[in-house]
C-alpha cells in the first residue's frame, strides 16, 4: 500500500502544474479507483478541491476517507467547514484538533464571521505578537485585525478593548486604510471616516500589486461605503455622483451588492412609485453561506424591508410576520433584532394614522406583551411626541416594577440596563425631579457593581449624582463606585475626582495623595474673568428643559415677550374707539364684579349688601321673605272622591 501511495504521488506531481488543480483531481479520481483507502491520495484531492473553492466536494471527500484522513487533514477539514458556514464546527475543530498558525487563522477567519469579534481580535494579536513567525503574515494580519476592530465598533462592543494609534504604514495599504475608516464611521466620525474612504480609493488606484479587473473589484466596495456616508451626512449631491459610478451588476459578493440596492433606492432620484421601490429592493438575491450579512447589517435591512412593505399597504402580512418572531420571546431582552420589529409590529397594526390613533392601537399590545422592551419603547416616545411627559414615566415605572419582581439575573441586567436607565432619567430631569434621579442611579449602579461587566458611563453619573445627597449613606456609595472605577481604570481622573470629593468632608487626609494628582484649583480658573462674570450677574434657571416636542419651558417674569398685537377690522371695533386709549382690562366682567363698582346708597343698598354678605348674620326677616318666595312644590292630591266631578253619562 505505501509502494501505491508514493508511486500515486509521484504520477500526480509530475502531471500537475501551479494551477492545474483539476489535473490533479482526474488524476486523484484515477488512483482512488485502484485503491479507495489510499490516506494520501486523499488528501492531496482535498486539497485540490480546496484551491478550486469546492468546499462540499472537499468535506464529503474526508466524511468518507473516516478518522484517519480528518486526523491526517484537520486544517482542511476546518477550512472547509467555515467556508460552507458551518462555523461553529470550524471554530471547535481548529481550536481543538488542529495545531499551528494556520489553524489560529481559520479559527480567528471563523469567529469573525460568527460574530465573535472579541476572539478573533484576541488570535490576531496574539499571531501580531510573535515576531519571529511573523515573514509574509504580518501584512494580513494588520488588515484582519483592523477589521474585527471595526466590527466591534459596529456592534457597539468596543468598550474595554485597547486599539493602537494608526501607523503610518496603515495609512500606506489602502486594505487598513479602508478598515480604519470603517472604524471612524462606527464610532459616528463621519467626517474622518468620508477622508480615509478617498485616501483608500486613491491607494487602491495606484496600486501596483492590483490587475486592472482586480482594481474595480476593490473599488465598489469603497464607493459603497462613500455612498453611505454621504447620505449620512445629507449631501445628496455628492451621493448622486457617487451613486454614477456604482453599477450594482458588477458586485460580485452578494452581501455588498443588497447594501448597495438598499442604498441607491434612498437617493432624491429613486422612484418614488412604492410598488416600483418594492420591485428593484427585492431584485438582489439573498446571501448564504460565508457571504451573510453580519446582525447588525441583516437588522436594517429588515427593517427597510418591512418599512417598504408597509409603504405598500402590506399591514397584515408585516403584523403577522413581526408577531410571529415576538411571540418566540418569553423574557424581556435588549436586542435590537427584536425589539426593531416590536416598532414595526406597532406601526403594521396602526396602518398608517396619526399618532394619537397609533398610542390607542399600541396600548392594548401593551397588555399581551407586557414584557416587550420595543414595545413600551415605542409608548413612551409617543406619550413623549404628543407632550405627556407624565404618562411616559408612568409606563416606564410600571414596567420597571413588573421587572423588579422577576428573580432572573438576565431579567435584572434588562430592569438595569443602561439605555434604559438613562431614558428615565431623562424623563425625570424634564420634570426636575432631582430624587428620583438620584435614587434610581443609586439603585442601577449597585446592581451593576456586583456584575463583571459594568457600565463605566452609568457608574460615573451615579457616582456624581450621589455626592450632590446630604445622606452619608449616599457618599459612602459613591465612595465605592469612584474606588471601583479607579481600580479598573487608574488614569481616570473623572473617577479620581470623585474618590476625593466623597473623602473630602470626612477624611481629607485619606486623599491628601490622590489630590495632589489632579489639577490645581488655581490653574483652572486662570484664565476666568471674575470682575465680568460679577457684572454679567446670575442666569435665570428652571427645572424644564425643551427637549421634548410640545413642551415649552416656564418662564420667569423678565423673560416675557409682549405678545404680537392682533389686527382688528374697523367693522368690529365701536364707533367712539381710540387705539391710544388702552381699554378697561375689567370690561369683560360683570359690572358688580369689577374693582371700580360701589354698590348703591341708601336704605334698600345696605340691605342688599348685608343679604350678599356671605357668613353674616341671617335675620329673621330675610329669611321669612325668601320662604314666602319661595316656588310653591306641587304635590299629589289627596283624598277622597269628594272632590272629584262626576263624569256624564256617556261620556269616557
Amino acid at each position: 500500500m505505501a509502494a501505491t501511495s508514493v508511486q500515486s504521488l509521484s504520477v500526480l506531481l509530475q502531471r500537475s502544474t501551479v494551477d492545474d488543480h483539476e489535473e490533479i483531481v482526474k488524476a486523484c479520481n484515477a488512483a482512488l479507483k485502484k485503491s479507495k483507502r489510499d490516506i494520501e491520495v486523499q488528501h492531496v484531492k482535498t486539497v485540490a478541491l480546496l484551491k478550486l473553492d469546492r468546499f462540499e466536494d472537499a468535506i464529503r471527500v474526508i466524511e468518507e476517507g473516516g478518522d484517519a484522513l480528518k486526523q491526517r487533514a484537520p486544517l482542511e477539514w476546518a477550512y472547509a467547514l467555515y467556508k460552507v458556514g458551518k462555523l461553529d464546527e470550524a471554530i471547535e475543530l481548529a481550536a481543538s484538533s488542529a495545531v499551528g498558525r494556520g489553524a489560529k487563522h481559520v479559527e480567528a477567519q471563523a469567529a469573525y464571521r460568527a460574530e465573535a469579534f472579541h476572539r478573533s481580535a484576541e488570535i490576531y494579536a496574539a499571531l501580531l505578537a510573535e515576531e519571529a513567525e511573523l515573514s509574509q503574515e504580518r501584512n494580513d494580519l494588520r488588515i484582519n485585525s483592523r477589521a474585527a476592530l471595526a466590527q466591534l465598533h459596529w456592534t457597539g462592543q468596543s468598550s474595554g478593548v485597547s486599539e493602537e494609534r494608526p501607523s503610518r504604514e496603515d495609512l500606506e495599504a489602502f486594505e487598513t486604510t479602508y478598515d480604519l475608516a470603517c472604524g471612524a464611521i462606527a464610532r459616528g466620525e463621519l467626517d474622518q471616516g468620508a477622508l480615509l474612504l478617498r485616501r483608500a480609493k486613491e491607494l487602491c488606484k495606484s496600486s501596483e500589486d492590483l490587475a486592472p479587473e482586480d482594481k474595480v473589484a476593490e473599488i465598489l466596495p469603497i464607493a459603497v461605503q462613500q455612498l453611505y456616508v454621504a447620505l449620512r451626512l445629507g449631501k445628496t449631491e455628492e451621493a448622486e455622483q457617487l451613486a454614477e459610478g456604482i453599477n450594482v451588476e458588477e458586485i460580485t459578493e452578494l452581501s455588498t451588492k443588497r447594501i448597495a440596492q438598499s442604498n441607491l433606492l434612498l437617493l432624491p432620484n429613486a422612484p418614488s412609485n412604492p410598488y416600483l421601490l418594492h420591485k428593484q429592493f427585492h431584485q438582489t438575491p439573498k446571501s448564504t453561506d460565508s457571504d451573510k450579512l453580519f446582525s447588525f447589517q441583516n437588522r436594517t435591512i429588515s427593517a427597510n424591508s418591512h418599512a417598504i412593505d408597509l409603504l405598500v399597504r402590506k399591514f397584515d402580512g408585516v403584523a403577522r410576520s413581526t408577531e410571529k418572531v415576538l411571540s418566540k420571546q418569553s423574557a424581556p431582552t435588549t436586542s435590537p433584532d427584536v425589539n426593531t420589529l416590536s416598532v414595526l409590529n406597532v406601526a403594521a397594526h396602526a396602518q398608517d394614522v396619526t399618532p394619537k390613533t397609533t398610542l390607542k392601537k399600541a396600548l392594548p399590545l401593551l397588555e399581551r406583551r407586557p414584557q416587550d422592551v420595543g414595545l413600551v419603547l415605542t409608548i413612551v416616545q409617543l406619550h413623549v411626541t404628543a407632550g405627556n411627559v407624565s404618562s411616559a414615566i408612568s409606563v416606564l415605572e410600571a414596567f420597571f416594577k413588573l421587572l423588579d419582581e422577576c428573580i432572573s439575573e438576565a431579567d435584572q441586567d434588562v430592569r438595569f440596563n443602561p439605555g434604559l436607565v438613562s431614558i428615565l432619567i431623562s424623563l425625570y430631569q424634564q420634570q426636575g425631579r432631582r430624587h428620583h434621579v438620584k435614587t434610581e442611579l443609586a439603585k442601577a449602579a449597585s446592581h451593576w457593581q456586583q456584575r463583571p461587566h459594568q457600565s463605566p458611563s452609568l457608574l460615573r453619573a451615579a457616582g456624581a449624582s450621589l455626592l450632590h445627597s446630604s445622606d452619608t449613606s449616599d457618599i459612602k456609595i459613591a465612595s465605592e463606585i469612584f474606588a471601583k472605577l479607579r481600580e479598573t481604570d487608574p488614569a481616570d481622573y473623572f473617577a479620581t475626582a470623585g474618590y476625593v470629593a466623597s473623602h473630602a468632608t470626612t477624611d481629607p487626609e485619606r486623599v491628601k495623595s490622590e489630590a495632589d494628582q489632579l489639577t490645581p484649583v488655581q490653574e483652572l480658573t486662570s484664565g476666568i474673568d471674575v470682575v465680568a462674570l460679577e457684572n454679567a450677574g446670575i442666569p435665570s434657571t428652571s427645572t424644564m428643559a425643551p427637549t421634548a416636542p410640545g413642551l415649552r419651558r416656564k418662564r420667569g417674569a423678565d423673560d416675557k415677550e409682549p405678545p404680537a398685537r392682533k389686527r382688528v377690522r374697523k367693522s368690529r371695533l365701536p364707533k367712539n374707539y381710540d387705539p391710544d386709549k388702552k381699554p378697561d382690562p375689567e370690561r369683560w366682567l360683570p359690572l358688580r364684579d369689577r374693582s371700580s363698582y360701589r354698590p348703591p346708597k341708601g336704605k334698600k343698598g345696605k340691605q342688599r349688601a348685608a343679604d350678599r354678605t356671605q357668613g353674616g348674620i341671617v335675620s329673621e326677616k330675610s329669611e321669612e321673605s325668601s320662604t314666602t318666595t319661595a316656588a310653591p312644590v306641587s304635590q299629589p292630591k289627596q283624598g277622597g272622591g269628594s272632590s272629584k266631578r262626576k263624569k256624564g253619562k256617556g261620556k269616557r
